[in-house]
Parts: C-alpha cells; sequence; structure tokens
C-alpha cells in the first residue's frame, strides 16, 4: 500500500506543485489550504506522514502540530518554512515537529526526508549483531539503557535525567539513544545524520545542531555537569563532566 500524506499549504501554485510531485513519486496525498482542514483530515483518518506549512493563516502549522501532539499523536510532521532563524527552527521542535526543509526547497529533499521519517516510524525489527563501536556500549539493564546518570527505555520511548522525566520529540529520542548506545564515543556528524535522517546534510547544514542544542536545553539541570559535548569540527559525545 502506498504510504498516506496530509499536505497543508496555503499558496495554491506551492500546494499543486508539490501534490503532484508526491502523487508521482507514490504517494497517496490529500491536499488542503489550512490548518483548520488539516486538523479536520487528520482526526478523519490518521495519514502516515504530515507535512505542514508553518505560516498559514488562522490555524498555522505550529499549531496543528500542538494539537496532534496533545491529543497523543505521534504521527511524523515535516514542517515547510520560509523562516530559517535558529529561534524560529526551535519552535517548530518545541511543537513536536520532527524535521523541516527551508523555502525554496528542492523536492528530492523533501523525498529524501520524508523518506527518513517513515522509515523511524515502520515498526522495531531485530538489531542486527553489533560491530565493533557497539561493544564499547554500556551494558542494558533489563529493558532499559543506563549512562551518564541518564536511563532510557527504548521500547517504550521514555528517558529520564534521574527522577526527571524527559519530554522528548521523536528525533530528540532518537539522537539521545544513538548518544547513550555510545557513551565515551565521538559520534562525527556524517555518522550522525546517516543513522537519524538516513542521508547526510552536508557540511554546511545546521540541522544538527539545532536538535542537539534543544536536546540540551532539555537535559541540563542548574549545578549538573553537561553531558552532550563538541568536538570542534568532527562532532558529538555523550559523558559526564
Amino acid at each position: 500500500m502506498p504510504h498516506t500524506v496530509l499536505l497543508a499549504e496555503d499558496d495554491r501554485a506551492i500546494r499543486n506543485a508539490l501534490e503532484r510531485a508526491l502523487t508521482l513519486e507514490g504517494y497517496r496525498v490529500t491536499a488542503v489550504a489550512d490548518g483548520v482542514e488539516a486538523l479536520a483530515q487528520a482526526h478523519r483518518r490518521r495519514p502516515d506522514v504530515l507535512v505542514l506549512d508553518v505560516m498559514m493563516p488562522g490555524i498555522d502549522g505550529l499549531q496543528v502540530c500542538r494539537v496532534l501532539r496533545a491529543e497523543g499523536d505521534r504521527t511524523p510532521v515535516l514542517m515547510l518554512t520560509a523562516l530559517v532563524e535558529t529561534a524560529d527552527r526551535i519552535a517548530g521542535l518545541d511543537a513536536g515537529a520532527d524535521d523541516y526543509v527551508v523555502k525554496p526547497f528542492d523536492v528530492e529533499e523533501v523525498f529524501a526526508r520524508l523518506r527518513a521519517l517513515l522509515r523511524r516510524a515502520a515498526p522495531a525489527t531485530p538489531a542486527p549483531d553489533p560491530g565493533p563501536v557497539a561493544e564499547r556500549q554500556p551494558e542494558l539493564s533489563g529493558r532499559f539503557l543506563e549512562a551518564a546518570g541518564l536511563r532510557m527505555d527504548p521500547q517504550a520511548r521514555r528517558a529520564w535525567r534521574g527522577g526527571r522525566e524527559l519530554e522528548l520529540t521523536r528525533t530528540e529520542f532518537e539522537l539521545l539513544e544513538l548518544l547513550i548506545r555510545n557513551t565515551g564515543v565521538v559520534l562525527e556528524h556524517a555518522t550522525v545524520y546517516d543513522r537519524i535522517w538516513g542521508y547526510d546534510f552536508g557540511p554546511g547544514s545546521k540541522n544538527l545542531a539545532v536538535y542537539v542544542g534543544y536536546l540540551r536545553r532539555k537535559l541540563d539541570e542548574p549545578g549538573a555537569p553537561q553531558l552532550i559535548h563538541t568536538v570542534r569540527g568532527v562532532g558529538y559525545v555523550l559523558r559526564e563532566g
């Protein structure tokens, strides 16, 4: 069965062009012009993935995302935005979006990001035998991963720092899980992009830095050591102190 996409975009030319491109790519598309209709369609029949324009009259894409997340709907969300400032991107992540594309965009980039979101939303399959990096990973404690004062339940998709539960989006959870499984190992940017998004955005992309920054905001506590460290020019590592 083809994947279903709910597309909400108030610009008719962009909406029609993207609907046509997605249909030719093999998706079954429902296209609407505003956030009110997007919520109505999402409630009527849940799609496999949503593509939401941030700036729409009335209920915008951020509000649509917030409503769905508040209802417990974890359908992957890709935001389309003309806003390029880091604060604007963080607003999208804070609303519960999983990824974003900045206008003007290449349709092939939209396809790639949708494929990555749908892969991550697919039912889990048994993990392959760990490679040499995994041999250095923290041990599973029952069903939990524990490292650097963090505790994670991959099956229930819940995580804690000490006794405080962390409210994480899908992408934040997967990024934190990757770091925990590789505690003390410096993960290069390209490696993280490949493991989390399924492709590398290139050296000029700020996508990973935005997600790491937002994850730090949720992890860090006053007086406690920072857990995610930047290795300049290389990548990131999870460790205490």
